[in-house]
């Protein structure tokens, strides 16, 4: 008799169980994104940056066929500001870095003395008549050279070697070159007229010479 009450119970408890899952309460659908009434938000494709606009508009001028080469520059930040002051106006453009030899001032020396020892002792004795600015050189190709100052201005140069060789010493007077950098700026030339590359370029002695395009 007990049996029998338990597997009745078992039964109307599987037969409940599958009632409450065959209609008990479904999943309610979610809430709008937005209230009534405002819109919902949209993703836009993304905006071109300035600089993007920039090579747009650039590209968007028309060239004439002719180009320039503007310059030099003494210093690339120099080359840079007119490379960006040009850029939205003319329909190409590039730089270019050239090295180039320049004077850069003059030397006054004694040649090299066949020793240390000797060239030591001609500066003492430049010292001694007041000579301050000497440099005895001990190394390298002007080895046992004596310099005796650089200078920028050839007349002082000038005047340091005439006195050297007042006390007697076979002074020399040479000019200083060194290999430097340098920087250009070369366009393309719009079609449209009265196009003038100084409204753009503040740099004084820059100058521009017709060249092939590039």
């Amino acid at each position: 008799m007990f049996l029998r009450l338990l597997l009745l119970l078992l039964l109307a408890m599987n037969i409940g169980v599958g009632c409450w899952l065959a209609f008990g309460q479904r999943p309610q659908p979610l809430p709008p994104a937005t209230d009534p009434g405002v819109p919902e938000l949209q993703l836009l494709p993304a905006v071109p940056t300035a600089s993007a606009r920039v090579v747009a508009d650039a590209h968007a001028i028309k060239a004439s066929g002719r180009c320039l080469r503007i310059g030099p520059f003494d210093t690339r930040s120099g080359m840079q500001q007119a490379f960006e002051a040009l850029t939205p106006h003319v329909p190409q453009i590039q730089y270019q870095r050239d090295q180039v030899t320049k004077p850069t001032g003059w030397w006054v020396y004694l040649p090299a003395f066949s020793t240390e020892e000797q060239a030591l002792a001609a500066a003492r004795t430049l010292a001694g008549e007041g000579i301050q600015d000497y440099y005895v050189i001990t190394a390298g190709d002007r080895q046992n050279t004596v310099s005796l100052g650089l200078f920028h201005d050839q007349d002082n140069a000038k005047r340091r070697l005439a006195r050297i060789q007042q006390l007697g010493y076979h002074a020399k007077l040479t000019q200083r070159m060194e290999t430097l950098p340098e920087y250009w700026v070369a366009i393309a030339l719009p079609a449209a007229k009265g196009f003038d590359w100084h409204a753009w370029v503040q740099a004084p002695g820059a100058q521009a010479h017709a060249v092939d395009c590039f």
